[in-house]
């Protein structure tokens, strides 16, 4: 059974500047310009692997159809475990996208926990909201 979450109270939100990327799923924005700066800085606190194309959703909303022909699908994707044993793609959409059409079967990934990813959120309310919701999740 996943771990309860609990509140840290020195909880700084990420802001997003300028020209960062923001995943946003419902409430929960993440900062993944700065997730990715995090990653390329602690390279040994985040783990790559590789993930099967087939477990993620083959159809996007937004897929930018000539940017996919421009990506890299050796550039690592993002996933992140949104709910217990729940992981999302919050960065990579164009990459596993090419993947698909290119046939592969598996793509390299950043695996995060909710450890690693919730001090990305850009707002308390999202951050609390997080907790409530994993929390939820885990009964």
């Amino acid at each position: 059974m996943a771990k309860l979450l609990t509140v840290q109270n020195d909880f700084t939100p990420f802001p997003v500047d300028d020209g960062d990327e923001v995943f946003a799923n419902g409430i929960f924005k993440f900062n993944i310009t700065k997730m990715i700066a995090s990653i390329q800085e602690n390279p040994d606190c985040f783990i790559l692997q590789e993930i099967k194309v087939d477990d993620f959703y083959k159809e996007f909303s937004s897929i930018n159809h000539l940017h996919v022909d421009t990506v890299d699908v050796l550039n690592p994707v993002i996933i992140a475990e949104i709910a217990p044993e729940r992981y999302n793609l919050i960065d990579g959409n164009h990459r596993m996208e090419k993947a698909r059409r290119m046939g592969m079967k598996k793509l390299p990934a950043y695996k995060l926990n909710p450890l690693q990813h919730i001090r990305f959120l850009t707002s308390k309310t999202a951050y609390l909201a997080y907790i409530e919701y994993w929390n939820g999740k885990r009964v």
